[in-house]
């Protein structure tokens, strides 16, 4: 109950949270997800299941195992948006696999769950931005990004971007060809640019995901290897690189490194 007690202290605790109910096991949890008191939980009136915008699970758990959960929620009609909680790195595959959003390693902390809630929130924008597709004509939403060279403003698409490079408070654009200083912060673009397929490596990098052919390890740790252009290599702090692994997991299922 350790564990339970904890994670629901750290969601209660973000501001992103609107409430938090929590079950011991997978069966518990559908009872509630399923519930029909109005107090417990809010209804749609044309949805068979209650308003719950994610489900943070362990893997393993009394009774049904949270795969096995991944696996009813699957059916569904809305179903919630899934989080794996696990100590073991190599349930990360299984876990994309059946559906899940993210996988927090244990012991979990603030910054991993806002982390985790970030991609929710992205998740369901990207989902209603996708109803809404379905309502209009299809318009190319890539960023331009102006930048002045010799007087003159030059246009850059965001999807010519390959990896941005951090200069004190100013970003450099790397496209194929050459570069651009941009009047932009680092982490500004990384904020605006995530929901486009760019992660940040490093304090310094920020790569286009799906440019991203190869990871690569030595003594010294990890760097990836971009393409869309002259092969680059960068390096990934240690603090990133989960992240990144986690990402490259999930991008066969995104569509993202076809080249």
């Amino acid at each position: 109950m350790a564990g339970l007690d904890e994670m629901k202290y750290l969601l209660g605790n973000n501001a992103r949270v609107g409430r938090v109910l929590t079950a011991f096991d997978a069966s518990e949890a559908l009872r509630l997800l399923r519930s029909d008191d109005p107090e417990l939980l809010g209804r749609r009136d044309d949805e068979d299941e209650s308003i719950v915008d994610a489900v943070f699970a362990d893997v393993s758990m009394p009774g049904l195992s949270g795969m096995e959960l991944a696996r009813v929620l699957t059916a569904f009609r809305n179903p919630p948006a899934l989080v794996f909680i696990t100590g073991h790195e190599e349930n990360a595959l299984e876990a994309f696999e059946v559906g899940a959003l993210d996988y927090i390693m244990k012991p979990a902390n603030a910054e991993r769950v806002d982390r985790a809630l970030r991609t929710i929130e992205r998740n369901k924008a990207q989902a209603a931005k996708g109803s809404r597709a379905l309502e209009a004509p299809a318009a190319d939403d890539d960023e331009v990004i102006p930048v002045e060279l010799a007087g003159t403003t030059r246009m850059i698409p965001r999807k010519d971007v390959r990896w941005v490079e951090a200069q004190g408070d100013y970003a450099r654009l790397h496209t194929a060809e050459d570069s651009h200083l941009v009047r932009i912060p680092l982490a500004q673009l990384e904020e605006r640019w995530a929901e486009a397929g760019f992660l940040r490596i490093h304090r310094s990098f920020l790569v286009s995901l799906p440019l991203v052919t190869e990871l690569r390890m030595s003594s010294s740790g990890y760097s990836v290897v971009l393409g869309g252009g002259p092969s680059k290599e960068l390096p990934v702090s240690r603090r990133h690189t989960r992240e990144l692994k986690d990402r490259l997991v999930r991008a066969p299922r995104q569509g993202w490194g076809q080249q």
